[in-house]
């Protein structure tokens, strides 16, 4: 089988993230033919059309590691019932300037944590409104919002729950048939 690379996102800054934590578990129980990034953002400075006709270094890398992705994944949690802020800024800077959108055709997904008991639905379904406007083809299902409790998911990226494991495992390998079937219709161009 193919092998396709995925870029994710880690919407949260905090070095102590549970979202970083519910990224390292998603790795872990991802299928082979599924490799993963990490493309950070928390360099890039805040978007203005004033960079447009010159991006800043940060700006053209963060651009490009989007570019040498298959697909992309949002592991992100709730801010004020919705996304982080430093993740729209990235977000703004991934599409701009106009007419070089980098989202435009790339298979993305979301999901996130939080201790609260409706997870990050809220944040998700604000991020699937940018996303759908930037014109990334989105998984819709399984939708995964992660109650994170003490414990559910160790440093390493073990997930201690044998049902939320299973759930996690699941929405991976949904994740790597989405990715097939999008790329097959919407093969990458070099």
């Amino acid at each position: 089988m193919a092998k396709y690379e995925v870029g994710y996102f880690v919407g949260s800054l905090a070095s102590a993230s549970i979202n970083r934590l519910l990224a390292n578990a998603l790795m872990r129980l991802a299928p082979p033919e599924l490799a993963f990034g990490e493309i950070p953002f928390k360099d890039l400075p805040l978007y203005s059309p004033d960079y447009d006709a010159d991006f800043p270094p940060a700006a053209r890398a963060f651009k490009q590691a989007i570019a040498d992705v298959d697909a992309v994944l949002f592991v992100t949690p709730e801010y004020n019932r919705s996304i982080p802020g430093g993740l729209k800024n990235a977000i703004d800077w991934a599409s701009r300037p106009y007419g070089q959108n980098s989202f435009a055709r790339k298979p993305s997904a979301v999901i996130g944590a939080s201790p609260g008991a409706i997870g990050t639905a809220i944040a998700q379904q604000h991020l699937r409104s940018v996303l759908g406007y930037c014109n990334s083809p989105q998984m819709n299902a399984p939708e995964a919002y992660i109650q994170f409790k003490p414990g559910l998911i160790t440093q390493d990226g073990q997930v201690t729950d044998d049902t939320t494991e299973k759930f996690l495992r699941n929405y991976m390998s949904e994740l790597q048939a989405f990715i097939v079937r999008v790329l097959t219709v919407l093969p990458r161009t070099t």
